[in-house]
């Protein structure tokens, strides 16, 4: 329970550098100014107390002189004088007053003791006496006789003796806090801007796009960052340059015999159930080359622009009819226009319909879909075996056939590859779904292309 409970508060912290950082440079600016408080005032203490009592012990000396040396009968508009101008009352002491005893605080302890040992230790303190509230002190003064001696409390503004720490510092620490705050968010943003272009660009490699170059400024370590990742971006992109020249020079290497080495078997003689045999490895072998240049040349170039699911559906579809495959489609949405590129969106159709046709043992469906979210999809079905949901990534890679298939040497294991490879470039989704009844349900989903950019 206790760590289901821990798990849900960090999962409920900022999980952004911007966030994390900002948090962090508060939490330890309000640490300190709490501990620098925290110090301050015990430092001060005893400056405070020994200040404290001193006017205290000043003005209960200076009333006590006025008392005793003013003329009784001008007593009583002294006391008023005092009261008025100065905010100090005096008052006679009783044994039935009503007295509340000071707080017992470190500061109030230190000015206690300093006052008694300079007006001697029977001076007593109060917080209110009568219910008025107040600093309130005790003090003699000697009556005309030896050994007699009257009591009086005196009332001090309490304000004016104990001052809390000045207020300002409270103002000084807010617009530091801010300051540091500012200087925090501009800090990681200037982190942030790089990173988020770094990720962004980190997953157009992933799609098998090239990234612009990245700027090389900034602090070291970013720009250190940046450096090295253009330079693997530079090398991807030679390698995948230097595998496409490899792949067209081995084309044209192997079909240029290849093409002879038909002709010759057809010219040969031989018996023509062994000459068909021959040819239709000939042009296995043919295919497999072509698949080969098909996975090097990617997605295709160029911009994504709109294009007509629904009409490429009817292309491929009239096409098919002609080679003895008529495809039916299923039409779910009344317009499909994704953002693709036409030539490559039509290779990834292509090859699953020629993969339903080769593994499937029956001519595939066309159907245009939509998701939750309104994104146009294209999908081609089929009632062959399937394939496992827990292998349809795996088929995904370059070269994976499933142990089925592996009776079929008309592939390469490429095909299911380029269909990604293509889709994923597109900024598209490419899934292998069960289809209800049994089958394969090969779904093809892609961005939906803005209304204005649509021509009628």
């Amino acid at each position: 329970m206790l760590r289901f409970r821990y798990r849900a508060r960090l999962r409920a912290v900022p999980r952004t550098l911007l966030w994390r950082i900002f948090l962090m440079v508060a939490v330890l600016m309000l640490a300190s100014v709490i501990v620098w408080s925290a110090i301050f005032s015990y430092f001060d203490r005893a400056n405070r107390a020994r200040q404290t009592a001193q006017t205290v012990v000043s003005i209960v000396n200076l009333t006590r002189t006025a008392l005793l040396n003013s003329d009784p009968a001008l007593r009583k508009d002294l006391l008023l004088d005092l009261a008025t101008l100065e905010g100090i009352r005096v008052y006679p002491a009783e044994s039935s007053d009503r007295i509340t005893p000071q707080d017992d605080s470190l500061l109030m302890r230190s000015i206690t003791e300093e006052v008694r040992y300079q007006l001697g230790a029977s001076t007593r303190f109060a917080a209110a006496w009568e219910g008025l509230p107040g600093f309130w002190v005790s003090f003699r003064i000697a009556g005309e006789r030896p050994g007699e001696s009257s009591e009086f409390w005196v009332q001090l503004p309490a304000d004016r003796l104990l001052r809390p720490h000045a207020l300002e510092w409270l103002g000084w620490t807010a617009v530091a806090l801010c300051l540091a705050m500012l200087g925090a968010s501009k800090i990681v943003s200037r982190l942030n801007r790089p990173l988020k272009t770094l990720a962004e660009a980190a997953r157009s490699v992933g799609r098998g796009q090239f990234p612009p170059h990245l700027s090389e400024n900034g602090p070291t370590e970013l720009a250190d960052l940046a450096r090295a990742f253009n330079q693997m971006s530079n090398d991807l992109q030679q390698l995948d340059a230097d595998r496409a020249l490899i792949l067209a020079g081995v084309s044209h290497d192997l079909r240029t015999p290849l093409a002879r080495l038909r002709l010759g078997v057809e010219m040969c003689g031989a018996d023509p159930t062994d000459v068909d045999a021959m040819v239709s490895d000939i042009e296995d072998m043919d295919r497999i080359i072509g698949q080969f240049l098909e996975f090097s040349k990617g997605d295709g170039s160029g911009d994504l622009e709109p294009v007509d699911l629904g009409a490429l559906a009817e292309e491929l579809s009239a096409l098919y009819a002609r080679r003895g495959h008529p495809l039916s489609i299923e039409h779910t949405t009344t317009e499909a226009f994704a953002l693709a590129r036409p030539q490559a969106l039509r290779r990834a159709v292509v090859n699953l319909i020629e993969n339903g046709l080769n593994y499937a043992g029956c001519t595939p469906e066309l159907a245009l879909t939509r998701d939750a979210d309104g994104r146009p999809a294209l999908e081609v079905l089929d009632r062959g075996p399937g394939i496992p949901p827990e292998d349809t990534e795996r088929v995904k890679r370059p070269f994976t056939r499933l142990e089925a298939a592996r009776s079929n040497t008309k592939g390469s294991g490429l095909g299911l590859a380029i269909v990604d490879r293509i889709v994923r470039g597109q900024q598209g989704e490419f899934h292998l779904l069960q289809r209800a009844g049994g089958g394969l349900r090969a779904r093809i989903l892609l961005q939906a292309a803005p209304k204005g950019s649509i021509s009628g």
